[in-house]
C-alpha cells in the first residue's frame, strides 16, 4: 500500500463524535410488546426503510433475496428486481448506469438504504458498487493518482433519513460465497437486534506502519468511550482465543488467527489495507473473511486507495453512532468520510445497541437504552398521539453504556413519549 497520508489535520473537522450528541431525535412509535401507546424515538433504520436489490439471473441472488425478505419482513414494495450477467467482479458504468436508472425508477420514495442480495459484481468501474448505488457513478468519487476523492455528506452525520436530507441511499451487500454462509450472517444480524451485547472493542496497533494509521486516534476514542465499551489497545500482528469481540479495527494485508476468534452478533470489524473490498479475487485477504468468521459487518476498498485515513472507517465514530443505536449500514456509512472506493458488506438492519421498551405487569415498564454519555430521560405525557405533549417532573438519570429504567402508566387513556 503506498503511502501518501499520515498527518491528522484534515481530519480535525472530522470528530463530531467527540462533541455533545448531535441528535435532534425524530419521534416515531416504535412497536413494543404489550402497548403501543409509549413513544420510543427513532433510533435507527426499519425494515420497511430499506429496499433489497436482486439479480434474477443469478440463483444465488433470487435466493438470498427472499430469504432476507422473509426474515427482515421487507415490503414486497420494496423488493428491486434486475436482470443481467453475473459472475464478474466489475460493472462497467454504462451498464451500470442502465441499471440504476431502472433502481431510481422504481425504488419507492420512501427508502432510505438498499441491500444488495449478491456478492459479484462489487465495483463499478473505479468505485465500488454500495458507493455507486448511493451516489451515482461519478469518477469525483475516484482516485487520481492516490489522491483525495469527492466527500460524502452522510460522514457523522445526525440524520436518521439519508435520502431525505442528503439525497443518496446507502448500501451494503449480503455477501458471501454460497447460500449457507450468507444466511448464517442474516441470522447472526437478527440476533443482534435488542441484544446489549457486552462485548470489546480491540483497536489494533500492528507491525505494518503504513496499515497502522488509525492508530494515531485510538487513545483518543477510548478517551471519548471510556465507560460505554470496554477498549482495548493492543500492539500485536494478530489478537487469538478471544470470545467477546463486538469491534475489531486493525491494519494488515492478511490478519492471521481468525479461526480462534469469537464474535458477538453485531460485530464490526475490517482491516486497512489495499485491497480488502476486492471481495471474489483480492490478492490480499478479503473482508469477506470477517463475515465468515463472525463479524456481521466489515468493510474494504476496492482499488488502490493509498492509506488516506478518510478512505476508511474511523472507529470511535463507528462505534459512537452504534452506540446511539444505529443500525450497522448506518454506524458502518456514518464513519467514512471519503467511501467512494470502499464497500460495504454484511447485514444492514443490525441493531444491537436499539432502544427496547417491554410491560412487565399490567401498567409497569422496563426500558434498556445504551448511551455514549449522560443525560437524562425526559418523559412526556399528552392525551393524543399527535400531542401537544408535556414533560413530567420526574426524569430519571442515564449513564453511559447500559441502562436499565422502570417506570409506571396504568391510566387506560393518554399517550407516553420518551425523549432522551
Amino acid at each position: 500500500m503506498p503511502v501518501l497520508f499520515r498527518g491528522s489535520r484534515s481530519l480535525k473537522r472530522f470528530a463530531p463524535f467527540s462533541i455533545a450528541l448531535l441528535i435532534a431525535l425524530l419521534l416515531g412509535p416504535l412497536p413494543v410488546e404489550a402497548q403501543v401507546r409509549v413513544q420510543l424515538p427513532r433510533t435507527g433504520l426499519a425494515p420497511g426503510d430499506l429496499a433489497v436489490i436482486i439479480n434474477d439471473d443469478d440463483p444465488l441472488s433470487r435466493q438470498i433475496g427472499d430469504y432476507y425478505q422473509k426474515v427482515r419482513h421487507i415490503p414486497a414494495a420494496n423488493m428491486i428486481h434486475l436482470h443481467f450477467p453475473p459472475d464478474r467482479s466489475v460493472l462497467s458504468k454504462d451498464e451500470f448506469q442502465q441499471l440504476k436508472a431502472k433502481i431510481d425508477r422504481i425504488t419507492p420514495a420512501h427508502v432510505q438504504a438498499y441491500a444488495v442480495a449478491w456478492t459479484d459484481p462489487y465495483r463499478v468501474d473505479c468505485m465500488s458498487l454500495t458507493s455507486a448505488l448511493a451516489f451515482g457513478f461519478d469518477p469525483g468519487y475516484c482516485s487520481s493518482r492516490c489522491g483525495p476523492t469527492a466527500p460524502s455528506p452522510y460522514f457523522n452525520s445526525p440524520s436518521f433519513y439519508p435520502a431525505n436530507d442528503h439525497k443518496l441511499r446507502p448500501a451494503m451487500m449480503l455477501a458471501g460465497v454460497n447460500f449457507e454462509q450468507v444466511k448464517t450472517l442474516i441470522d447472526r444480524g437478527v440476533a443482534a437486534d435488542h441484544s446489549f451485547p457486552e462485548g470489546t472493542a480491540y483497536l489494533v496497533v500492528t507491525s505494518d506502519n503504513a496499515r497502522s494509521i488509525r492508530a494515531g486516534f485510538f487513545e483518543k476514542t477510548a478517551k471519548e468511550l471510556a465507560g460505554v465499551f470496554p477498549i482495548q489497545i493492543l500492539e500485536t500482528d494478530a489478537i487469538t482465543g478471544r470470545d467477546d469481540i463486538l469491534f475489531y479495527f486493525t491494519g494488515l494485508a492478511h490478519v492471521p488467527q481468525l479461526h480462534t476468534l469469537g464474535f458477538l452478533p453485531g460485530a464490526l470489524a475490517d482491516h486497512l489495507t489495499s485491497a480488502g473490498g476486492q471481495l471474489t479475487d483480492s490478492s490480499q485477504m478479503s473482508s469477506l473473511r470477517w463475515l465468515e468468521a463472525g463479524a456481521t459487518a466489515s468493510y474494504g476498498t476496492v482499488v488502490e486507495p493509498c492509506n488516506h485515513l478518510q478512505k476508511f472507517p474511523v472507529p470511535g465514530i463507528a462505534m459512537f453512532h452504534y452506540a446511539v443505536g444505529a443500525s450497522a449500514i448506518e454506524a458502518y456509512w456514518k464513519s467514512v468520510a471519503w467511501p467512494g472506493e470502499g464497500v460495504f458488506v454484511g447485514e444492514p438492519l443490525a441493531q444491537p445497541f436499539a432502544p427496547k421498551l417491554r410491560e412487565i405487569r399490567a401498567g409497569q415498564f422496563e426500558l434498556r437504552i445504551f448511551s455514549p454519555r449522560e443525560r437524562r430521560l425526559r418523559i412526556e405525557r399528552s392525551h393524543s398521539a399527535a400531542g401537544p405533549f408535556r414533560p413530567l417532573a420526574n426524569r430519571p438519570p442515564i449513564r453511559r453504556g447500559a441502562n436499565l429504567v422502570r417506570f409506571n402508566f396504568a391510566e387506560k387513556e393518554g399517550y407516553l413519549r420518551l425523549r432522551w
